[in-house]
């Protein structure tokens, strides 16, 4: 599928600015993935500021490079979500608990105020909301270290 011409850019304020083939100009553009997830490269919409899909993106390679890095770069800016690699400790096995843990982004302590803010996204991966609203992903639970998953095992 082939889209449709268009440009993207920053303004001065560094918000993105799309602008479409018959030069209608939105500022303020935000792209959100459909599956950030499971399938991120795949399904990709730019939203003007006022939550009206101006573009549907199949793959992000299909972009030419400069729109790509764009559409990157505020993907990255809008999506914290550190990757558990270690749990270090849990202060209890009660909730709510100081979990210690080792991320792609390193060292951090949270708190789970309780087991069901461990969602079960598809196979072994994992969804983990601390107290205040931030996510934590564990992409394959099997994968971690055996002293992790037993820590990880009480609260499933």
């Amino acid at each position: 599928m082939t889209l449709p011409a268009f440009q993207l850019r920053r303004n001065a304020f560094g918000r993105l600015v799309f602008e479409s083939a018959d030069g209608q100009t939105y500022d303020g553009v935000v792209p959100v993935r459909a599956f950030p997830i499971s399938d991120a490269d795949h399904g990709l919409s730019l939203v003007s500021s006022e939550g009206r899909e101006l573009l549907w993106i199949d793959r992000l390679a299909d972009l030419p490079a400069p729109a790509r890095d764009l559409i990157e770069e505020e993907l990255a800016a809008r999506e914290f979500m550190p990757v558990i690699q270690r749990l270090v400790s849990v202060s209890t096995y009660a909730t709510p608990s100081v979990w210690d843990v080792e991320t792609d982004r390193g060292s951090t302590s949270f708190t789970l105020r309780g087991e069901e803010d461990i969602r079960r996204l598809h196979g072994q991966t994992l969804l983990i909301a601390d107290s205040h609203g931030i996510f934590y992903l564990i992409r394959d639970a099997l994968s971690l270290d055996r002293h992790s998953r037993k820590l990880l095992d009480r609260f499933l």
